[in-house]
């Protein structure tokens, strides 16, 4: 009996660049295309992963930390890429992409054997979303610049066999830091960024049983600390691997079977 699973990484995870790999065997998606070319290529080869697997690039929103390296990426690989019209526009990005495909909040679109669903989130871009992706009932999320935990981000994160989490600050470190005020107000003021707290009430409280990996994602340079986070998840992790994603280098590639 073949068991169906999904292989995630994160390439990068930070406000210098952001961008995610979900695949199985044959078929892979990109969420986000932050970094360079050439950088998405050095970290997939360091990971046995293969660049002619993706099939698509969908994009969550148009700040430079999620599209900077698309352009270059989706052209030299014809890869269509999946964008809200708001974000295409707001990007900048009409004209520099061979193939735009719209996608919209709630229609699942499929990528061979892989489904991926979108939903709006809270975050100070033109059409911000967050995305499952679903391979024969084996779900991962991807929940990165979030400013709260809407109905729709709980609703989705639950149903998660593994997800990468956005535990972007830590609310006295951001409080204390240099960072003009109205800086401070955009971080947490509710259409910006989730903070080490909010993430950790998200896990324990409606974490599924059967989640295996969570990737805690986009860490503040200035206001947050990799050590600290883990710290605060490693008590109430349970079966649940808890891993910081980096915003230097990539992560391993994670094997999500829903066993």
């Amino acid at each position: 009996m073949q068991v169906m699973s999904l292989f995630i990484a994160s390439l990068n995870s930070g406000s210098n660049g952001n961008c995610y790999y979900i695949g199985s065997e044959r078929e892979a998606v990109l969420i986000d295309a932050g970094i360079s070319c050439r950088e998405t290529e050095k970290r997939m080869s360091r990971l046995g992963l293969r660049l002619e697997n993706v099939k698509a690039i969908f994009i969550s929103h148009e700040h430079s930390d999620h599209i900077r390296g698309l352009p270059v990426l989706s052209r030299k690989y014809r890869l269509p890429v999946y964008i809200t019209d708001g974000t295409l526009v707001h990007g900048r990005l009409s004209d520099q992409l061979l193939s735009v495909q719209s996608f919209r909040a709630f229609e699942t679109v499929t990528i061979g054997e892989l489904d991926v669903l979108a939903f709006p989130k809270a975050h100070d871009a033109a059409d911000p979303h967050s995305f499952m992706i679903t391979r024969n009932g084996i779900r991962i999320g991807v929940f990165t610049d979030i400013g709260v935990t809407c109905d729709e981000l709980v609703n989705h994160f639950r149903q998660c066999h593994a997800a990468f989490l956005e535990a972007n600050y830590d609310e006295e470190m951001l409080a204390n830091s240099r960072y003009p005020y109205f800086l401070k107000r955009r971080i947490s003021g509710g259409k910006g960024h989730l903070s080490n707290k909010q993430a950790l009430e998200l896990f324990t409280t409606h974490r599924a049983d059967y989640m295996s990996h969570l990737l805690l994602s986009h860490l503040s340079q200035e206001n947050n600390c990799p050590q600290l986070v883990q710290d605060l998840f490693a008590g109430c992790a349970g079966r649940t691997t808890v891993t910081v994603a980096s915003r230097y280098q990539e992560s391993a590639v994670y094997h999500i079977t829903g066993l």
